[in-house]
């Protein structure tokens, strides 16, 4: 009884919207954006699991984020079952990578609407969306990426956060502040949102600032590493009893040095600057045959210019990045259909958007222009109560326009001829399905069982890429007579949610035709074309496709085993690993390590205390000219304590002080996903001070 007991006092709900259009109907009003879909929120350090999505879905909450206090989406997710993070200027460019897949295959997303950065461009850029301020971050793998389109093959990584009001908090207004100081890299942070309304008027705003040295390596610095970033936003809605619309506007600038190699010799670094535009709403009709509509509409505009000393010896801009990305996407879910099999949900979408990509000095990509449209169909099926079926389908029309080049086919110059240069435009028509079964089962598990289809079309870069990227040190070339990437997936899953024990298991198998990749060829090359074979500064990849085979598994756990006060001592662990390997036998590069962890918590009377160790196996299942990496073990220890105060008082209704430890045996940590594993070590042994208060 005391457990059940404990479990009442620390389990709370909260939304997961990302993975379907199929959402219950909602109606804003006072403390809820939306209905609860069944996650229990990690209060205290509670693993959160969802359970009634048809693909696992891994939620880090805000909680969760206010005592980690991560600078990237990098940083929030890599050590979480089957993510890693790119890690290529730790606190800085660090973007997700999900089940191997990273840059062109993992969507990054804010509120619906994608992030309009240039980080799938180069592992070397930021991505512009800082988690400090963010409600929670949702990575969505599997059959639901469907709803986003093909750049979401390998999944979706979701930003969630009130920017866009949609509801009026319960006492007109709620707030949270939040510092915090880091040993390792003398960094400093802050971050503060604010939500307030009444008579049907909604109001946020957030801001954030952060700022780092260079970090500490075990036997020293980790040279050109300081980072730094700030930004914020303001939204306004109109809120009403069929709905609500409103709009934000967001501002996001950062300087951040990139570590290792040429480019710490040449003192590198990077000053993204984005302004972004977002606006969102939701009517539902009193009668007719639809319930819901909804839509999600943004544009950004983005630039970073990369700064160091030139191949002169004089320190300038060396090259500049623009981006200007629209999307729009509008939903319309149908009223329950009751039939003979059982009632039927559903709703029906359709997507567009446009980027334009500009780069400046740097010979990397010319000005493409990049174009989609979109309709999906998401269909769910209630047969008997406890089994759902669901069906979805997407079919996509995308024109990508700019110069190609036409290569030798050695990639190797010919003495006294350049390359042919030609205006090219290709259209692809990717088409996409999958079906899926979710099952309750006794004593509260879930099981589900998932297939796809999923066709890609190649990105700009994989097309026209043409040239230098000195900041990753790399001659990349496309090939613009790529063709659709293919992936047909299996994926089964196993959960349980509530109550003293939460995990869940999910296994995967997917078959690629097309796979396209970056393929080192072993020749090196300086700044042009010309100099490919004779060169000596730059890797030269080329864009190529080749089939490919990926399977993996995903486990994570938590059990309360004994009675503490009003909680609970318990204890957890994790492992994941995922094998990637191509036709012809060798493996796909850059894939990250197997991974196995646990330890041990105590939450009771406000205090919260974790010991755990993450070990990474030595990675030596490698690609061509790739070199192995060697295991770690980063251990990791918390203590916490969260009060609850009288806000007529303190001004504030709760306050958490903590201290979080990271690679506390200060182990050597390299990143085998990152293309800077060998010339750079990820932070030493870290000690976090962090303050919330929530009010």
């Amino acid at each position: 009884m005391a457990a059940a007991q404990g479990a009442q006092v620390t389990l709370e709900e909260i939304s997961v919207t990302s993975p379907s259009p199929v959402q219950p109907a909602r109606v804003p009003g006072p403390g809820s954006a939306a209905a609860p879909t069944g996650v229990a929120a990690p209060s205290l350090g509670l693993l959160p699991v969802v359970t009634d999505t048809f693909s696992p879905v891994t939620v880090v909450t805000r909680d969760q984020i206010a005592r980690d206090q991560p600078r990237t989406l990098g940083d929030a997710l890599l050590d979480r079952p089957g993510i890693a993070a790119s890690t290529y200027a730790p606190g800085a460019a660090s973007r997700p990578i999900i089940r191997g897949l990273d840059n062109a295959r993992v969507r990054i997303q804010e509120n619906g609407i994608v992030n309009g950065g240039v980080s799938d461009l180069g592992e070397d850029h930021a991505v512009p969306v800082n988690p400090l301020v963010a409600d929670r971050l949702e990575v969505i793998r599997g059959p639901a990426t469907l709803r986003y389109g093909s750049g979401a093959i390998g999944g979706v990584v979701s930003a969630e956060n009130n920017r866009v009001p949609t509801y009026i908090p319960a006492k007109g207004y709620s707030g949270q502040v939040t510092t915090g100081y880091s040993s390792v890299d003398n960094g400093r942070l802050g971050a503060a949102t604010v939500d307030a309304g009444r008579d049907g008027i909604a109001v946020h705003a957030d801001g954030f600032k952060t700022a780092t040295d260079s970090y500490a390596i075990p036997g020293g610095i980790q040279r050109n590493s300081y980072t730094e970033s700030q930004g914020g936003s303001v939204g306004l809605s109109a809120i009403g009893d069929r709905g609500f619309i409103g709009a934000a506007f967001t501002h996001y600038d950062a300087l951040y040095a990139i570590p290792g190699g040429e480019a710490e010799q040449a003192r590198t670094r990077l000053t993204p600057n984005q302004d972004r535009f977002l606006s969102r709403g939701e009517y539902r009709p009193l009668d007719g045959p639809i319930e819901v509509i909804r839509y999600w509409a943004g544009y950004s505009v983005y630039r970073h210019d990369e700064i160091g000393i030139g191949e002169d010896g004089f320190e300038g801009r060396q090259a500049t990045f623009k981006n200007r990305e629209g999307e729009i996407r509008v939903e319309a879910q149908h009223v329950p259909v009751f039939t003979s099999f059982g009632k039927l949900t559903g709703a029906l979408g359709v997507q567009a958007d446009r980027r334009v990509i500009n780069t400046q000095l740097e010979g990397f990509l010319p000005k493409t222009d990049s174009r989609a449209g979109a309709v999906y169909l998401f269909e769910e099926l209630e047969v008997v109560p406890g089994t759902r079926l669901q069906a979805a389908g997407r079919i996509e029309g995308d024109r990508l326009r700019s110069t190609a080049v036409r290569f030798p086919g050695d990639y190797l110059p010919v003495e006294g001829e350049d390359p042919l240069r030609y205006a090219l435009t290709r259209r692809f028509a990717p088409k996409s399905a999958s079906f899926g079964v979710l099952q309750d089962l006794p004593y509260g598990f879930v099981a589900s069982l998932n297939g796809s289809y999923v066709e890609r079309a190649p990105t700009g870069y994989e097309l026209f890429s043409q040239g230098p990227h000195d900041a990753t040190a790399t001659f990349e070339i496309g090939d613009p007579t790529l063709k659709l990437e293919r992936a047909r997936t299996v994926e089964a899953s196993i959960r349980h949610g509530v109550g003293p024990l939460r995990f869940e298991a999910t296994g995967f198998y997917t078959r690629y035709t097309g796979f396209i990749y970056k393929r080192l060829t072993g020749n090196l090359c300086d700044d042009d074309f010309a100099s490919c074979g004779t060169g000596d500064e730059l890797r030269q990849i080329v864009y190529s496709q080749q089939n490919a085979t990926f399977y993996g598994a995903e486990l994570i756990g938590q059990y309360d085993a004994l009675p503490v006060g009003n909680g609970f001592l318990g204890v957890e662990g994790q492992f994941d690993f995922v094998r990637a390997k191509f036709d012809d036998g060798t493996n796909v590069p850059r894939i990250p390590p197997y991974r196995v962890g646990g330890g041990v918590y105590l939450r009771a009377d406000g205090w919260f205390a974790r010991v755990n160790l993450l070990h990474a196996f030595a990675h030596t299942q490698i690609a061509p000219f790739e070199t192995t990496t060697a295991g770690y073990d980063d251990l990791r220890a918390e203590l916490s304590y969260t009060k609850a105060l009288d806000p007529a008082v303190y001004g504030a209704s709760e306050v958490t002080l903590g201290l979080q430890g990271r690679n506390l045996l200060d182990a050597d940590i390299r990143n085998s996903a990152s293309f800077k594993k060998d010339e750079i070590l990820l932070p030493g042994r870290n000690v976090r001070l962090f303050l919330t208060a929530r009010f």
